[in-house]
């Protein structure tokens, strides 16, 4: 699948950052006054998406969010436009995508991948405490 807009991994949801999907869409409207719009469609933050400042090269930090698929499908319904379908679309297959077998047992295996290396470390700390623990009588 090409990859329409940049879509971040880091939680247990792919997610979507609001500046570039509204850069996409190609909407007449600044950001400043179209996400909060947008917001007004009953989407909750911490739910639906994840409000952040951006880094800058100067001057002050822009406000972006990390939306998830969900939210960043049904802005798309709200656009009304060719682009908003090509989004949505994209984001529907996404979704297929993201919820194969096989993508799912794959994150499964990551998740009891990352348990079991937590574990050994846990286990390797306990181990030289009890080496070093000094034995009473």
């Amino acid at each position: 699948m090409n990859e329409l807009l940049k879509i971040a991994y880091d939680n247990d949801r792919p997610t979507v950052s609001a500046r570039e999907l509204h850069e996409f869409l190609e909407v007449d409207t600044e950001y400043r006054h179209w996400f909060p719009r947008m917001c007004e469609y009953g989407f909750i933050e911490g739910i639906d998406f994840r409000s952040f400042l951006t880094e800058s090269s100067g001057g002050r930090p822009a406000q972006d969010a990390q939306l998830t698929i969900d939210m960043a499908k049904e802005i798309c319904m709200l656009q009304r436009s060719e682009k908003g379908k090509q989004a949505r679309q994209y984001f529907i297959q996404l979704e297929k995508d993201w919820n194969s077998p096989e993508k799912v047992m794959a994150r499964a295996l990551h998740i009891a991948d990352e348990k079991i290396k937590l574990l050994s470390a846990q286990n390797s700390v306990l181990t030289v405490q009890n080496t070093i623990m000094p034995v009473s009588y």
